[in-house]
C-alpha cells in the first residue's frame, strides 16, 4: 500500500468517524450520563438525513442542519413520552419508535426508499467553493465536520456543568436521590433524549450531504457503530473531566472507523461488515472484564504448573 493510498485511508476514516462520533456523543449523554439505552437511534439517523436531505433539495442547505436536529428532538421527546408517560420500558420504546421511523422516513422522503443530492448544493459544496485555490481545498468535508463536533463538544461540555445538566447527570446516577430534591426525572429524561436525538439527527444530516444522497438504510446498524466506538472511547476517557472524555468518544469513533475502512480495503464482501462491527462491539465489551480477570487467570495458571512441578 502506497503512503498516498494510506493518506487517503486515514482521511476517509477520519471523515466517517468524525461524522458517526455525533451519534456517539448522542449515546454518550443518554446511555452513559442519563443511564437510558435509547435504540431508536436507527430511525433518528435516518430521519436526520432524510429531512436534511428535502431541506437541502428545497434550497435551504443551512436551514436543513436546524430542521434536521429539529425532527430528532421530536424523535427524542416521543421516545421520552412513552418511557416516562406510558410506562413502556426504555428499551421497548426505543424499538418501538425505531419501527414507527421506517414509515415516517419513507414519507419524508416522498414515498421514495433514495434520494439524489448529486445536484444540490449543500454545506459541503459550499465550503468546497469557499475554500477553492487554498491549501485545504481538499479537506473541505474535514473542515465541515470537524466544525459541527466541535460545537457539538462545546455544547454538551458547558450544558453537562449546569443546574439541568447536573440534574440530568444525577437522574442517571440516582433517580430516588433526584425525585426527593424535588426534581422531576420524567423532565430530565426527557431533555436528555431530545438533546441526544438532536445529535443524531445531525449525524445523520452531515453524512447524507457528504456522500450526496440517501437510502432508507442509510442509519442501519448506527447503535452498533456508535455503542462500540463508545466503549472503544472509554479507554481513551481515563478519569478526566467532560471535556477528555468527549475528546476520547471522537477518538473512538475514528478507531472504529479506520478498522472498518481497513478492512473495506480487503475486500471483504459488503455482508461481512455486519459480523465485523460485532466482532468490534464483543471485543470493546469483554476487553474490561477480561483484563480484571488477568491476575487470577494467571494464579492458576501458576497453581497448576506448581501442582505439575511437585507431581513431577
Amino acid at each position: 500500500m502506497t503512503i498516498g493510498a494510506i493518506g487517503t485511508l486515514l482521511q476517509t476514516a477520519l471523515e466517517l468517524g468524525l461524522i458517526s462520533s455525533l451519534t456517539v456523543l448522542a449515546l454518550f449523554l443518554s446511555y452513559t450520563m442519563l443511564n437510558v439505552c435509547d435504540l431508536s437511534t436507527d430511525g433518528c439517523f435516518t430521519l436526520g438525513a432524510a429531512v436534511g436531505a428535502m431541506v437541502a433539495i428545497s434550497g435551504h442547505p443551512f436551514l436543513s442542519i436546524f430542521a434536521a436536529m429539529l425532527a430528532g428532538i421530536l424523535s427524542g421527546f416521543i421516545t421520552a413520552l412513552l418511557q416516562t408517560r406510558m410506562g413502556i420500558d426504555s428499551l421497548l420504546a426505543g424499538i418501538i419508535v425505531n419501527t414507527g421511523l421506517y414509515s415516517v422516513n419513507i414519507a419524508v422522503m416522498g414515498n421514495s426508499s433514495l434520494l439524489n443530492m448529486n445536484k444540490t448544493t449543500t454545506l459541503f459544496t459550499i465550503m468546497q467553493n469557499k475554500l477553492k485555490g487554498t491549501f485545504l481545498s481538499g479537506q473541505y468535508k474535514l473542515v465541515v465536520v470537524g466544525i459541527a463536533v466541535i460545537l457539538v463538544i462545546a455544547f454538551q461540555v458547558l450544558f453537562l456543568r449546569t443546574r439541568l445538566g447536573l440534574a440530568i447527570r444525577a437522574t442517571g446516577n440516582n433517580p430516588d436521590m433526584v425525585r426527593s430534591s424535588s426534581i422531576n426525572p420524567a423532565f430530565t429524561i426527557t431533555v436528555g433524549l431530545c438533546i441526544s436525538n438532536s445529535f443524531t439527527a445531525l449525524s445523520g444530516c452531515l453524512l447524507g450531504q457528504a456522500q450526496k444522497s440517501v437510502n432508507i438504510d442509510i442509519g442501519s446498524g448506527m447503535v452498533t457503530i456508535a455503542l462500540a466506538s463508545l466503549l472503544i472511547g472509554r479507554a481513551f476517557m481515563g478519569k478526566g473531566g467532560l471535556l477528555f472524555k468527549a475528546i476520547g468518544v471522537v477518538l473512538g469513533s475514528f478507531v472504529f472507523r479506520l478498522v472498518y475502512t481497513i478492512a473495506l480495503r480487503f475486500n471483504m464482501p459488503a455482508y461481512m461488515l455486519k459480523l465485523v462491527s460485532s466482532i468490534i462491539v464483543i471485543i470493546a465489551i469483554s476487553a474490561p472484564y477480561i483484563k480484571s480477570r488477568m491476575p487470577l487467570i494467571k494464579r492458576h495458571m501458576q497453581a497448576r504448573t506448581g501442582r505439575r512441578d511437585i507431581d513431577a
